[in-house]
């Protein structure tokens, strides 16, 4: 089992949906958060503060077995991207266990 992670601008976020229900990835958890990455604010210029600017971006993870993983990435790479910097990253992370509260069960299963 992975957590996929997927950081993306919101204006892709409609796009990403379609792409993910298209490799029948329906559930996931999206979260508004904020960073900075290769779009950041201008550099400190003698000896001024640096000035880290933060950029809206949504946050989407996805618990997947095993066989989801490849198709997902693909869908959000397909959806996702183009040439523009800032369009964002996706993570892929070990999930060790996921339990379904509901039920109890565990796993695969659980997801």
């Amino acid at each position: 089992m992975k957590l996929v992670q997927v950081i993306i601008a919101p204006e892709k976020l409609e796009a990403v949906k379609d792409a993910l229900a298209g490799a029948e990835v329906f559930r996931f958890t999206i979260s508004e958060v904020q960073g900075s990455g290769h779009q950041r604010a201008e550099a400190a210029i003698a000896g001024a503060p640096l000035e880290i600017g933060l950029f809206k971006k949504l946050k989407l993870e996805i618990a997947v077995n095993e066989s989801f993983l490849q198709p997902t990435i693909d869908a959000v790479l397909k959806a996702a991207g183009d040439e523009a910097v800032g369009v964002g990253k996706v993570l892929v992370l070990p999930l060790h266990d996921v339990i379904r509260i509901r039920t109890g069960e565990h796993g695969s299963a659980a997801i």
